[in-house]
């Protein structure tokens, strides 16, 4: 759990900062050998895979996504069993170290900020009865997890937060405005240390769609409050992404995308998640529309499937099908 107390996360907060500036003297640990990659690709985007959905090895997960899948880029979530919040000074330095061993770069902090019930209202059926992603917070911890974000963005080299905009409620009109405000209070502590607020389209969350990111995105109109766009997302809420979601959004505020695929299962009975390439998502035309829409930010493999027998294996043969697409879209040579 994140410190009970100001003095205790401030404590811990300044332990990262001092953290980052020994990672950054530390030394390259790669030997000759080491150096030696799978051949370069070009992308116009930040082609990137979320590390946990690999291993919780963390130094697994980047040699793979680096010496295997040609990745410079990653987007952090957890790693050690650990959500990223609760590092440990000594794990930040660990972590920094091994992200300059394999020469990746971090395209956003995959925080929890504001996945939590929101108070007041009638209990989401979906919030978790554990916690998902060892993020097990409250609504009370919020300004502290916003400050841990803001001391991650700093420690890793990102000027991009992914939060999200509490558990979906019923009936969320009640509380939707007030909903909104929260999320231009936490974009506006965000844009006090110059990063970007993603907010994330969750399936479990009350912006779940393209059709209700662009409402939230017209209620919520501060420079730096764009959208984390995820199809996979937008699909399992009974929407077609591409194009019918994706039309509806305003290319400009689109800050960062997730990549997985998606079934529905016959009979209305839910979802099942696929490797990309494999599910209802048109992922070639997504990619396609992106790069005429001159988008170049981050696209990350976030596997989800888990029939490949084990993460690892799940999220390579995802990303042969994600590798697939975006060649087959003109958004990887």
């Amino acid at each position: 759990m994140l410190p009970s107390t100001r003095r205790q996360f401030l404590v811990r907060s300044g332990q990262w900062v001092a953290a980052s500036s020994v990672a950054a003297c530390l030394p390259n640990l790669l030997s000759a050998s080491e150096k030696t990659t799978t051949p370069a690709w070009k992308s116009p985007f930040r082609v990137a895979v979320i590390t946990d959905e690999i291993s919780q090895d963390f130094d697994h997960a980047c040699f793979v996504a680096a010496r295997e899948f040609g990745m410079q880029w990653v987007e952090l979530r957890g790693m050690w069993n650990k959500n990223l919040m609760n590092l440990t000074s000594g794990e930040m330095v660990q972590a920094q170290a091994i992200l300059k061993k394999y020469n990746l770069r971090v395209t956003d902090i995959g925080s929890p900020l504001f996945k939590v019930d929101w108070p007041g209202a009638p209990l989401s059926k979906y919030s978790p009865k554990r916690d998902q992603f060892h993020a097990d917070f409250t609504y009370e911890q919020q300004g502290e997890v916003l400050e841990r974000c803001v001391e991650a963005a700093k420690a890793f080299g990102t000027d991009r937060v992914r939060g999200f905009d509490f558990w979906r409620l019923e009936d969320q009109a009640p509380y939707r405005a007030a909903i909104n405000a929260r999320l231009r209070e936490g974009a506006g502590a965000l844009a006090k240390h110059n990063l970007v607020f993603l907010l994330e389209n969750e399936f479990a969350c009350n912006t779940a769609t393209g059709a209700e990111a662009a409402k939230t995105l017209a209620a919520v109109t501060s420079p730096n409050f764009q959208l984390n766009w995820d199809p996979g997302n937008a699909a399992a809420r009974g929407e077609t992404p591409y194009p019918n979601g994706w039309d509806l959004l305003p290319k400009n505020r689109i800050g960062h995308c997730h990549c997985k695929d998606i079934v529905m299962k016959s009979g209305g009975e839910g979802f099942e998640w696929m490797p990309v390439g494999k599910g209802i998502i048109d992922w070639v035309g997504q990619f396609r529309a992106l790069k005429q829409s001159g988008y170049t930010l981050g696209v990350s493999l976030e596997t989800h499937w888990k029939s490949g027998g084990t993460p690892e294996e799940s999220s390579r043969q995802s990303w042969a099908g994600m590798k697939a697409d975006l060649q087959k879209a003109g958004a990887l040579t």
